[in-house]
């Protein structure tokens, strides 16, 4: 599984239709990867600004997550070091309360293909709930829960509240997180970095 089969699977991740009947604003595919990139971002799903720039992260939660990191953006968005693999491609959507959950069917069809060709991460930022479930073995009982017990996770895993601006409630409330988890985070992810 080399380079080449990477490639050849990103172009089908790219060219996917599988959920564009549930998508109203349309397929747009939205991933970075290569086989040398040592960190791996899961997490949920483009929001409406990445799905009209196609650029992960590409909204005030990506300028966020990027300072939780200590990365600029030429770093963050240089795929030979970061991954970074939403559990849905394509923008899901407008909810009641804020975008919809991500599509079922692309964890289904190409998850487990597109992590076995990225080999060289040793690091995991399991950002939001949908990605907790799916790549932590046993999640606590809620996110919150799940990110306080961030050490039992580590090495290879470091479990992350969504940095949306809709979560500052949730940052106020859990001052702990800037100060035990995020330095932690900084270190490792330089460390990896160097």
């Amino acid at each position: 599984m080399g380079m080449h089969s990477l490639e050849s699977l990103l172009c089908d991740v790219r060219a996917c239709r599988l959920c564009e009947e549930h998508l109203a604003d349309g397929v747009r595919p939205v991933l970075q990867a290569h086989s040398k990139a040592r960190i791996l971002i899961a997490g949920q799903a483009p929001g409406r600004r990445v799905h009209e720039s196609g650029v992960p992260f590409d909204d005030p939660s990506g300028d966020r997550l990027r300072a939780w990191m200590g990365v600029s953006k030429d770093t963050f968005y240089d795929a030979t070091q970061i991954a970074i693999l939403p559990m849905g491609f394509c923008y899901p959507g407008t909810g009641k309360s804020g975008d919809l959950p991500p599509r079922p069917e692309c964890a289904d069809a190409w998850r487990e293909a597109l992590l076995q060709r990225l080999s060289a991460v040793k690091l995991t930022l399991v950002v939001g709930q949908y990605a907790i479930r799916w790549h932590l073995e046993q999640p606590e009982k809620s996110l919150t829960h799940t990110v306080l017990a961030w050490k039992d996770y580590r090495p290879a895993y470091i479990p992350l509240p969504h940095p949306s601006p809709r979560n500052n409630i949730w940052l106020k409330k859990n001052p702990w997180f800037e100060v035990d988890v995020l330095p932690y985070l900084r270190r490792r992810v330089q460390k990896l970095l160097a």
